[in-house]
């Protein structure tokens, strides 16, 4: 096949948009064909390192499936289209340059990351056998790696406030990329390839559950539309702070993480969009925690980048032995939501049937596998990799490193009151017996302790410990303190209040919604 001169191959990974691209803004400027190829890895749908869990679950394969068609359709109205391969990208890129006849760069976004790393490292060492040029950018975080003011990754703050006060007074956001008005055309008679179902890919489609927190589908116009409604539609962003701590609903948080966590939005987009924001409607402390949420994705981002394979061992950023278990009967209730414990149960569930976790649920359950249950925390990580559908690698191990104790946590023993928790954020137990029916006649406060009730309060809300509901697999000493102190059964849930003993600056799990990330609750 004859080609250009000058055709420019865009690898995509987790870059899966248009606007605020530096790829199509470099490759528009320096080709005549531009090819933006997508590569579905067979490696990406192996089993994951330790446990063997499915890497790539049902919910994240939809969304991404979803953002690749949408990212097509953006394509085609911009003249040119989007060329999906399976197989490994460094094979098909050679495969593609072999057929082109005369590509002059592969151009890609960077990664941190090891599995990434290698792809980039093998795509690279493949065009230096066939003598094309390698271009490659960083797009992926609020600040550029460039900008950020320790000079080298390696001098990264291992405090996330000192890293947050040190960007937000030294560096500044640059601009968005334009978004082209159209865009190169694909080298002549090039097929584009078929999108493959999930069937295809040996994965069944996962039913949507009507209670689910994210009833969204993935693509970068899905998310663009999502900020105009979180922002301007609704003005929810106004109330982010108090409501980000919220369980059930779409608006009690920002949910951009699974846009985010595959490109299909930008966020310095969204930074620039609360600027705007900020100056015609208002600034205010929900505003800057949304940006303080983007934030915490930064860091944990960085912090890959620092300690390389460290953020997935055992011993993790600290290098400190922990003598964890690895009882696969306790772990398969906790995935399962079957501890007893109904607030973590109702979140593993919800986990479990739709793909998402508020970023309070996320806090509590892996407080819960590390510090209560004693299980390895790459466990729960892994589990987390295989089902969310926001999974961002470096925000989900980051966060379970933050929460087993190894992490960027300078407090020793944090842990959380299961107890408390689901009475701060759950006063009236309607997230349990949302996604717990099988306690749904127990009222108000009470579902959060029913084996504090009465024989004749659980016969009549037909529930029988150890039977129609499990007991606990292990009893906390705190919980006791709490047990006594029940929420009446009326009165709405305060969602927004946040408990006295976490503060903004001590967490922020993957809050925007963002994984779970300190204080992500985006």
């Amino acid at each position: 096949m004859s080609a250009s001169s000058r055709t420019i191959i865009c690898l995509l990974r987790n870059d899966l948009r248009l606007h605020d691209n530096e790829l199509f803004h470099w490759a528009q400027r320096n080709a005549e064909n531009i090819v933006p190829l997508y590569c579905l890895d067979p490696r990406h749908y192996v089993g994951t390192y330790n446990f063997n869990f499915p890497k790539t679950g049902p919910f994240r394969l939809r969304f991404m499936l979803d953002s690749i068609r949408d990212l097509r359709k953006t394509l085609v109205n911009k003249g040119s289209n989007l060329v999906v391969r399976r197989g490994k990208p460094e094979d098909v890129v050679a495969e593609l340059i072999k057929q082109l006849g005369s590509v002059s760069t592969v151009a890609f976004h960077e990664e941190v990351t090891s599995e990434e790393l290698s792809v980039e490292k093998n795509v690279k060492d493949v065009c230096a056998r066939m003598k094309v040029k390698v271009h490659t950018c960083w797009g992926s975080t609020l600040y550029h790696r460039d900008d950020l003011p320790f000079h080298h990754v390696s001098r990264l703050p291992d405090v996330y406030t000192q890293f947050r006060k040190a960007v937000e007074t030294q560096s500044s956001v640059r601009p968005v990329f334009p978004t082209p008005e159209q865009l190169k055309p694909l080298p002549p008679g090039l097929d584009e390839g078929a999108i493959p179902t999930a069937v295809d890919l040996q994965q069944t489609e996962p039913v949507t559950d009507p209670r689910s927190a994210f009833p969204c589908t993935g693509g970068e116009s899905q998310a663009l539309a999502r900020v105009q409604h979180y922002f301007w539609d609704t003005n929810a962003v106004a109330s982010y702070k108090e409501t980000r701590n919220g369980l059930i609903g779409a608006d009690y948080s920002t949910k951009f993480a699974p846009w985010l966590a595959i490109g299909c939005i930008s966020p310095r987009y969204i930074y620039h969009q609360i600027k705007q924001y900020e100056r015609e409607r208002t600034a205010n402390q929900s505003t800057y925690w949304v940006i303080f949420e983007l934030l915490w994705r930064d860091y944990f981002k960085f912090v890959a980048a620092k300690y390389g394979n460290r953020l997935f061992q055992v011993k993790g950023l600290q290098d400190k032995s922990v003598p964890w278990k690895k009882d696969m009967k306790l772990f398969n209730a906790w995935k399962e939501g079957r501890t007893g414990v109904p607030f973590v149960d109702a979140n593993m569930r919800e986990l479990a049937q739709t793909g998402f976790m508020s970023n309070r649920g996320r806090q509590n359950v892996a407080s819960f596998l590390t510090k209560d249950l004693g299980l390895d925390w790459r466990m729960g990580a892994e589990w987390f990799e295989y089902l969310l559908v926001d999974h961002d690698v470096c925000s989900n191990y980051g966060n379970w490193l933050y929460s087993a104790g190894v992490g960027n946590d300078p407090r020793e023993n944090r842990k959380f009151n299961m107890i408390k928790q689901g009475l701060d954020y759950d006063n009236n137990g309607d997230y349990v017996r949302q996604w717990v029916p099988e306690l749904q006649g127990i009222r108000g406060g009470d579902v959060h302790t029913p084996w504090t009730l009465s024989s004749a309060t659980l016969s009549h809300a037909h529930v029988s410990l150890g039977e129609t509901y499990p007991t606990p697999v292990v009893m906390a000493p705190e919980w006791s303190r709490h047990a006594n102190k029940k929420a009446s059964a009326s009165g709405p849930s305060p969602r927004g209040r946040k408990g006295p003993s976490h503060t903004p600056k001590q967490h922020g799990n993957r809050g925007i919604d963002f994984y779970f990330s300190r204080s992500k609750n985006l």
